[in-house]
């Protein structure tokens, strides 16, 4: 895929390679950005409703942008004016490893910029079991190629 709004048509699917989470990193994020017990004590997590040390849920999602611009990646690309329906499902723990899979269910050129169109990708975090652990609608802005 090139990436523009002409290439992008509703029912296209689009996968990442996987990568595996460390504790190392859940410990650093979690520090850093999400300080709560059950991401950064393994012995208190145990006793956590998750039974044990897991991610963040900002992690996931940034962990999720990180696979897919690895991935896909566009010149086209003009952001995103964000997301809905962000939902965590399940807790990404150490050695778990993810990858994200995107379907566009959406796509509408813009009103207002004859240059641009939207598409909404209904995307999903999954780990080596097929779980999905994060769900969330997406919402990018893509440049045309031609605007005539």
């Amino acid at each position: 895929m090139n990436g523009a709004f002409e290439d992008i048509e509703i029912g296209l699917s689009r996968e990442t390679p996987s990568r595996t989470v460390t504790e190392d990193e859940m410990l650093a994020f979690s520090r850093e950005f999400d300080p709560q017990v059950f991401h950064l004590d393994p012995e208190a997590a145990k006793e956590s409703v998750f039974g044990g040390l897991c991610a963040s849920g900002w992690h996931t999602a940034s962990l999720m942008m990180r696979l897919q611009m690895d991935s896909w990646k566009s010149a086209y690309s003009m952001g995103s004016p964000g997301f809905d329906d962000l939902k965590w499902l399940k807790p990404l723990f150490p050695g778990d490893s993810i990858r994200v899979r995107s379907t566009c269910i959406d796509k509408t050129p813009s009103r207002s910029k004859a240059d641009r169109g939207s598409a909404v990708w209904k995307t999903e975090v999954v780990n080596q079991k097929d779980e999905v652990v994060l769900s969330a609608n997406l919402i990018g802005i893509y440049r045309k190629r031609d605007t005539g």
